[in-house]
């Protein structure tokens, strides 16, 4: 893993590509001057845009991440079809804390309302 980001291999695979700075900019959706951050390691990847980066250069994205320096995330893969479980394990967690945020809310107005009272 690059402890910096890793400017020689990423100009490498720009000029093998036919492509530069400004067709990176394009694919991310950033200015060139937040592509030109991201080469001198004065922005880190986001993992969306460690994952357009592996399409972009047809690699994996592991590499994308290590290339990039020891901060960067990689992406979160998608749930294939026998991951179902875990997804509907993860929304039924989610269901229950919503619940308890929903609670907690009509608690506060309650007390909000009752110092309201008071005054």
């Amino acid at each position: 893993m690059a402890l910096f980001f890793d400017q020689d291999w990423f100009n490498t695979r720009l000029r093998a590509l036919g492509k530069n700075q400004m067709d990176v900019a394009a694919v991310l959706g950033l200015s060139p001057s937040q592509v030109a951050e991201i080469w001198k390691d004065q922005r880190e990847l986001m993992p969306q845009e460690v994952a357009q980066l592996a399409k972009f250069f047809s690699v994996p994205a592991a590499e994308i991440a290590d290339r990039a320096g020891v901060s960067t995330p990689l992406p979160q893969e998608a749930p294939g079809e026998g991951d179902m479980g875990a997804v509907m394990e993860k929304l039924d967690e989610l269901g229950g804390r919503m619940m308890r945020i929903e609670r907690a809310i009509v608690d506060l107005k309650a007390l909000i309302l009752d110092l309201s009272r008071k005054e």
